[in-house]
């Protein structure tokens, strides 16, 4: 066509048609390129949108696990009562025994608590540490395309700063949970040593007081063997005073015979007595256990040996509380004919076997 425009103007000037094919051909080039960079800051957008929102939620999980930490932290200032509480009660603890352990039921299910959150806080951290390292690698990859872009505006290197600073405090605040974790975990091993010493404590307390009672009980049998040595139907075998039922009861019956009563009698002084000695935070009491023959009884007042046995144990201990034995010190046993010295079936063996003992213990 230039050809024919040639031939046609026989030599005229042809440079005004190139000049605007180039023209066109570079206003086509421009508009590309503006659709490209168009293009590249939408899909920058959205990416940053993206990073924005990941952001939020990582601050919902940071602030989720503040709160979370608190809640340690009141736990731990509770165990720190309890412990104080439990301290107090271990001063006490030769006049309530049983309240003491059970201050130290209450402190271990505590701790174990206290563990299980602890678990859990650390189950979080290390989720939330995945979360960060997730995120860190987003962000690098991030950098290196924006490295690459050689058009990105101030607004997106202003997001990208602040991405920074935010990755920046989220590794800070990571920091200070690891050592508030490592310090609730330290606080929790003194605890637990605290409570395994205390109960160490207690064991020897305890043991001490009953060693300190078997004195008492040793002192208590021999003044007892020295006033009633001289009756053949009283016996001392191991821990315990027996006293023959013949002694004491008529056949089949659970009423306390003159004889009976003045033994009793000279028991019941004894006891009074050393039970002046004996510290009041020694909880002590005497046992009285009523014993029967295996031969069987059926009558209008007892329809078993049980009820023979228990009804004579009870009859000991009112004569005891009436001639001045405290009644909270004593305590009534039937057994029947379950618990027999002898097992041999004569008369001897029914003798022994039909008896009142005593039985000075600790409550």
């Amino acid at each position: 066509m230039i050809g024919s425009r040639r031939r046609l103007g026989m030599g005229s000037d042809s440079s005004w048609p190139g000049f605007v094919d180039a023209l066109s051909a570079l206003l086509l080039v421009i508009i590309f390129l503006l659709s490209m960079f168009v293009l590249s800051q939408f899909f920058m957008g959205q990416a940053l949108t993206g990073r924005d929102q990941a952001l939020a939620e990582l601050r919902g999980q940071v602030a989720q696990l503040g709160n979370l930490l608190k809640l340690e932290q009141q736990a731990n200032n509770s165990l720190r009562d309890s412990m104080a509480n439990l301290a107090v009660s271990l001063n006490a603890a030769n006049a309530d025994r049983d309240k003491l352990t059970a201050d130290l039921d209450t402190v271990r299910s505590a701790l174990t608590e206290s563990d299980t959150r602890l678990a859990e806080m650390t189950a979080a951290r290390e989720r939330f540490e995945a979360d960060a390292v997730g995120l860190a690698q987003k962000y690098k990859l991030a950098a290196e395309t924006l490295t690459e872009e050689q058009t990105l505006s101030a607004r997106a290197r202003a997001q990208v700063l602040q991405l920074q600073n935010n990755i920046t405090a989220l590794r800070e605040q990571l920091g200070r949970l690891e050592a508030a974790l490592d310090a609730s975990e330290e606080r929790d091993r003194r605890n637990q040593a605290v409570i395994v010493d205390m109960g160490r404590r207690l064991n020897r307390a305890l043991a001490s007081k009953v060693q300190e009672l078997a004195g008492y009980r040793s002192e208590f049998f021999g003044r007892l063997k020295e006033v009633l040595s001289t009756r053949p139907e009283i016996r001392i075998e191991g821990d315990r005073f027996v006293f023959a039922s013949e002694l004491l009861f008529a056949s089949a019956s659970a009423e306390l015979g003159p004889e009976g009563r003045a033994e009793l009698r000279k028991f019941a002084e004894t006891l009074i007595v050393i039970s002046r000695e004996i510290p009041a935070e020694l909880q002590w009491i005497l046992r009285v256990d009523g014993h029967t023959d295996v031969r069987p009884i059926s009558n209008a007042l007892f329809k078993s040996n049980w009820e023979l046995s228990s009804a004579r144990a009870i009859s000991v201990v009112r004569f005891l509380t009436e001639v001045g034995v405290p009644a909270n010190r004593l305590a009534a046993v039937g057994f029947g004919e379950y618990q027999p010295i002898d097992p041999s079936e004569n008369i001897f063996a029914y003798s022994r076997n039909r008896r009142i003992e005593m039985r000075l213990t600790q409550r």
